[in-house]
């Protein structure tokens, strides 16, 4: 499975840094990530864009002697998104499910105690009298 491949790159803390540092740019050339990244060398981090890369989670542009380095959204992340989607879906929908269930029974509560549908709360209003007799003035 080629997700397997991206789950394990993805597994990383540096290589998810150097995800989200190309994720805010269009591309990096190696030496400009490993700037960025302080914690890890520029040996580890073409190790680590080399890991990327082969997962199928990054694109490689060469240009002379250079390598530029971008987000490839078109491979392999396309099977892990689908694949996270799928497995956090029913858990988001029964969530989702629960909290809706649980604000109609606190509303159907407040309803029955009071014998009517309260409106929400609105803001004082300059220059209106408080209850305590003040009056707020405008800013």
């Amino acid at each position: 499975m080629v997700a397997d491949e991206a789950f394990d790159a993805l597994a990383d803390p540096v290589r998810r840094e150097i995800l989200t540092l190309l994720s805010q740019r269009d591309e990096c050339s190696a030496g400009e990530l490993s700037d960025q990244i302080s914690r890890v060398g520029r040996t580890a981090v073409s190790s680590h864009l080399r890991v990327l890369r082969t997962a199928g989670l990054i694109a490689e542009r060469r240009t002379g002697r250079f390598r530029y380095y971008s987000v490839d959204p078109t491979g392999p992340a396309q099977e892990v998104i689908q694949l996270l989607i799928e497995l956090f879906q029913g858990s988001l929908d029964a969530t989702k499910a629960a909290a809706e269930n649980t604000a109609a029974s606190t509303d159907r509560v407040s309803i029955a105690r009071s014998g009517t549908a309260t409106a929400p709360a609105s803001r004082p209003v300059a220059g209106a009298a408080h209850p305590d007799g003040s009056v707020r003035r405008a800013m």
